[in-house]
C-alpha cells in the first residue's frame, strides 16, 4: 500500500482535500513509494488561519516558555536523528552519513534559537534630554512562511523556523514535494515537545500553494531557498504584496588553487566538495580555477580520487554517493556532460552511463570531470546541481579573481594557498557572500549568517545568525518622559522631598 503524506495544520495531521497528489520516488529504485497531498488555496488559508490564531498567545508568551519548548525539541531531535536521516535517504537518495550531517547542521540553529534571549536584548539611553529616556526593542512579525528545497529537507527548514518561533512568530512551512516526510516528522517532534497547536504548520504542494503564501495578507514574511529564477520570482511577488523577503538563489561556487597550494589537500577538497551529496547542494564546488602550471597535476589528482568513489543506494553503508533525486533531473545533469566536448571542454571523466547492479531503474549518474572548460560552455554558466566538476585554467591570481567576479552568482568561494597575504587579498577582493581559505565549503556556523551576493540572494537579510533574528523581528523605539514625583499635585504625598 502506497504511503500518503498529508498536511500538518493546527497541531495535527490534516488529510488532503484537494484531490491532487504528487508522486514521491525512491531514487535508488525509481519506484513510487509515497503520494503527497497537494494543498488547495483553501487548505493554505486554513494553515495560515491556524498560525494567526496561535500567534495571539504565542507572540505574547515569555522567552522562558519559548526556549523551554525549544530545549525539549532539541533533545527529541537529537534522539531521533537516525529516524529523520532514514526518511531523507529514502526520498532524497543521499547516503545516510550525509543525511545525518544535515540533521546535525540543523541542530546548530536549534541551539542558537535556544539562546535567542541574548539576540533579542534591546538598548536603552537614559537622560537624552531632561527626564527623557529612549529605548529600542524587537518584536515578532506575526505569521511567517518558509518555502524550502529538496536537497536539504530537514536542514533548510531548521535554518528558518527555530529562530522564527523563538522570536515569537508562528510558522507555515511549504517543503519540497519531492521529499516531504522529514518535515512531518519534525512537526510531530515539535508537538511532542509541547509547542502549542498552530505555531508550526506544514502544507505540501506546488505553485498553487506557493503563490497563495506569497499573496496571503496575513503572511508577513517569506523565507526561501532554491534556484535563482524561482528566488527572483519569490522576491518580486512577495515584495509586491508588501512582505518582507529573504530569497536565497543558486550558485556557481569557484575554488581558486594557487601554485603554492598543497595539491593533495586541494584535490581532496575538490572531490568532497564537488561530489558529496551527489553535487545536489548550493555550496558545492562546481568550478576549480587552476592558476599557472598546477592544472595538469591537479586534474590528475582529482581524477585519481574521483574514480574511487563508491556509488550506490544511500542506505548501503558502503556507498559514498547516492543517486539523483529524479530521473528528469538525472537526465538534465547528464546533458551538460554529453554536450561538453562540442563546446570545447576536455571530458576527463564521463559518468553519464553509470548504473548500479540490482538497481538499474534508479536515478544513477557517475562522476564527471571536465577540464579546460571555456567560460562560454553551458556546463560552466549554469548551476548543474549534480556531480559534474569543471576545471578552468588561468595564468595569474588576478586573472582568476576577475574570472570568478565576472560570474553572475556570488554564493560561496574558496582559495587554496599557503600564502597568507594572497588569502587576505582574496577575502577582500572576491565578490561572494561566503569565503573559505583552505576550506572548500565555507558554510558558516549557526551564530554567523549564511547568504550570498549578486544573483545568489534577493533581499537584504542573510539566513540564520543575527540576520535571521533581525529578519523575523521588527524594531521599535520608545521615547519616555516622566514628571519628577516631587512635582506631584498639591495634596498628594508620595514621600518625595520638595526640592524646588
Amino acid at each position: 500500500m502506497t504511503k500518503i503524506v498529508n498536511h500538518w495544520i493546527g497541531g495535527k495531521t490534516a488529510e488532503g482535500t484537494s484531490g491532487n497528489y504528487g508522486p514521491v520516488t525512491d531514487p535508488a529504485t525509481g519506484a513510487v513509494t509515497t503520494k503527497v497531498a497537494f494543498a488547495s488555496v483553501d487548505e493554505v488559508d486554513a494553515a495560515v488561519a491556524a498560525a494567526k490564531d496561535a500567534y495571539l498567545s504565542w507572540g505574547q508568551s515569555s522567552l522562558a516558555r519559548r526556549t523551554e519548548i525549544l530545549f525539549r525539541f532539541r533533545a527529541l531531535l537529537d534522539a531521533n536523528r537516525d529516524a529523520i536521516a532514514e526518511l531523507i535517504t529514502a526520498e532524497h537518495g543521499k547516503v545516510h552519513s550525509d543525511a545525518l550531517g544535515e540533521v546535525a547542521r540543523g541542530l546548530e540553529i536549534v541551539d542558537l534559537a535556544c539562546g535567542i534571549n541574548v539576540q533579542l536584548k534591546g538598548e536603552l539611553s537614559t537622560q537624552v534630554a531632561s527626564r527623557v529616556d529612549v529605548s529600542s526593542i524587537r518584536q515578532p512579525l506575526g505569521v511567517v512562511a518558509g518555502i524550502t528545497p529538496f536537497n536539504f529537507p530537514a536542514m533548510v527548514p531548521m535554518w528558518m523556523f527555530p529562530i522564527a518561533i523563538a522570536c515569537g512568530n508562528t510558522f507555515v512551512l511549504k517543503p519540497s514535494e519531492k521529499d516531504p516526510s522529514a518535515s512531518i516528522k519534525i512537526a510531530e517532534l515539535l508537538a511532542e515537545a509541547g509547542l502549542p497547536d498552530g505555531v508550526f504548520n506544514v502544507v505540501h504542494g506546488d505553485k498553487v500553494a506557493v503563490d497563495r503564501l506569497l499573496e496571503h495578507p496575513d503572511v508577513k514574511a517569506v523565507s526561501f531557498v532554491g534556484s535563482t529564477p524561482i528566488a527572483r520570482y519569490i522576491h518580486t511577488t512577495a515584495s509586491a504584496n508588501g512582505k518582507r523577503v529573504q530569497a536565497l538563489g543558486g550558485a556557481k561556487n569557484h575554488m581558486l588553487v594557487l601554485p603554492d597550494a598543497d595539491l593533495d589537500a586541494a584535490a581532496d577538497a575538490a572531490v568532497s566538495a564537488a561530489y558529496g551529496s551527489a553535487g545536489e547542494r548550493c555550496m558545492a564546488i562546481s568550478a576549480v580555477v587552476a592558476v599557472g602550471a598546477v592544472g595538469d597535476e591537479l586534474v590528475g589528482k582529482i581524477r585519481e580520487r574521483a574514480e574511487k568513489i563508491k556509488i550506490g543506494p544511500g542506505n548501503d553503508p558502503a556507498s559514498e554517493m547516492g543517486p539523483l533525486i529524479t530521473k528528469v533531473h538525472r537526465d538534465k545533469v547528464a546533458s551538460y556532460v554529453t554536450g561538453a566536448a562540442a563546446e570545447g571542454c576536455e571530458v576527463v571523466l564521463d559518468g553519464t552511463g553509470h548504473t548500479v547492479e540490482g538497481f538499474e531503474d534508479g536515478h544513477w549518474i557517475g562522476i564527471s570531470l571536465l577540464d579546460k572548460v571555456p567560460t562560454t560552455a553551458k556546463a560552466y554558466q549554469d548551476e548543474i546541481f549534480g556531480p559534474v566538476l569543471c576545471v578552468l585554467r588561468v595564468d595569474t591570481y588576478e586573472e582568476g579573481v576577475a574570472l570568478i567576479n565576472s560570474s553572475p552568482f556570488g554564493n560561496g568561494t574558496a582559495i587554496f594557498t599557503r600564502d597568507g597575504g594572497a588569502a587576505r587579498r582574496f577575502q577582500l577582493e572576491i565578490e561572494a557572500g561566503m569565503v573559505g581559505v583552505n576550506v572548500p565549503i565555507p558554510v558558516p556556523v549557526g551564530y554567523h549568517s549564511f547568504g550570498g551576493w549578486k544573483d545568489s540572494l534577493f533581499g537584504d537579510h542573510h539566513i540564520y545568525g543575527n540576520d535571521g533574528t533581525h529578519f523575523y523581528t521588527r524594531g521599535k523605539v520608545v521615547t519616555t518622559r516622566w514628571p519628577d514625583p516631587a512635582d506631584a499635585p498639591a495634596g498628594v504625598d508620595l514621600g518625595f522631598p520638595r526640592n524646588h
